[in-house]
């Protein structure tokens, strides 16, 4: 194994994806700086659901990642503790709710006690063996802490560009008008890396963006896919994550805003998070007066293909990219961050073909 860098890997943006990248480079012994303008989980990775699914990527490029990731979110969890990461196996339903509506049509299983609204339960679609859970906001910081720990520095600032070597590749980086000298760059993103296209071309990189509310109420650990028909044929998309901490996470309206430069801006509208209040509440009257812990908005990146941007940049020596993995960016972070460190260190991913997540796929452009 070659000798850890003198100059440190820098890894720039601490959301999920980060932190496992710099996690699993501090394990193998590499110094690590990790930067963010926000700190730890400020974005996505600090208000998403934590759904962990074993084979629902079956039958596509992503499905090895996935299988990779849920091994290891257990590993994780035993390792770091299942209470830490809030970890758990757990079910999931699907559903279909309206009000006002007869829907046993859609009835293909009796309602557990708790989904006591204008509800029925069609199947069951996950189960403890192939389905579980984390809280995101605690495993992305239990990661960046484990990380610290080894040697990483965390520190606070915005990336504003890098620094070439003579030989065309990556020196170091420029973090609040300072430069800083790194062994390789993993840009870690996340929507925001459009961003880096004023400084090397790159795949375009989408967002979505997902209001979310958390209510107080202890419910039995069985996530619930949901359709929700409303008035005039509207159909709504709508998910339930019952947590280990006595919390539900209430998700599923989009909304369509500009993605601002500070993740700490992110806000949903409350009109949006009344909806979803008042959803929750049409499946489960517990819900409906539960009291709310937390209103967020969690930004995901996406790429044209559906496929996360894993690997080295082509033309730009010594960085390497770890974004676009959509809704399954938590899931798959430990994989991710495990590859990236073995193409940082080792020269190639070593665990799992990268091929399919190569940033080389996709054309590349940058903002001038």
């Amino acid at each position: 194994m070659p000798a850890p860098p003198a100059s440190p890997v820098v890894v720039c943006g601490a959301g999920v994806v980060g932190a496992a990248v710099a996690h699993a480079l501090a394990r193998r012994g590499a110094p690590v700086l990790l930067v963010d303008r926000a700190g730890p989980a400020a974005a996505a990775s600090g208000r998403a659901g934590g759904l962990l699914a074993l084979d629902w990527t079956a039958g596509t490029p992503a499905d090895p990642l996935s299988r990779a990731g849920f091994a290891m979110h257990r590993d994780l969890a035993a390792e770091l503790g299942a209470e830490r990461i809030g970890y758990r196996p757990l079910d999931v339903l699907m559903t279909a709710a309206a009000e006002g509506e007869d829907l046993e049509r859609y009835r293909g299983l009796p309602n557990p006690g708790w989904l006591d609204g204008d509800v029925v339960a069609h199947r069951v679609i996950g189960t403890a063996g192939t389905v579980a859970q984390v809280d995101p906001l605690r495993l992305t910081r239990a990661l960046v802490e484990e990380a610290v720990l080894r040697g990483a520095e965390l520190r606070r600032g915005v990336v504003e560009g890098l620094r070439w070597g003579d030989d065309d590749g990556v020196r170091g980086v420029v973090v609040d008008g300072r430069a800083l000298p790194a062994a390789a760059v993993v840009l870690a993103l996340g929507p925001w890396t459009p961003q880096a296209q004023r400084w090397l071309a790159l795949p375009q990189v989408l967002g979505t963006r997902m209001a979310s509310l958390v209510l107080e109420a202890r419910v039995p650990a069985q996530a619930v896919w949901s359709e929700y028909l409303g008035p005039g044929g509207r159909r709504v998309e709508f998910r339930m994550y019952p947590r280990p901490d006595g919390t539900v996470y209430v998700s599923g309206l989009r909304e369509h805003v500009t993605l601002p430069d500070d993740p700490e801006a992110i806000a949903p509208a409350d009109a949006t998070c009344d909806e979803l209040r008042r959803l929750a509440g049409v499946h489960a009257r517990a819900l409906a007066t539960a009291p709310e812990r937390r209103r967020a908005a969690c930004y995901r990146a996406l790429t044209v293909d559906g496929l996360p941007l894993i690997g080295p940049v082509p033309g730009a020596p010594g960085v390497v990219l770890a974004t676009g993995h959509g809704s399954w960016g938590v899931l798959h972070a430990p994989p991710t961050g495990r590859m990236v460190a073995e193409m940082v260190l080792d020269g190639a991913s070593r665990s799992l073909d990268a091929a399919p997540f190569a940033p080389a796929r996709l054309p590349a452009g940058r903002i001038t």
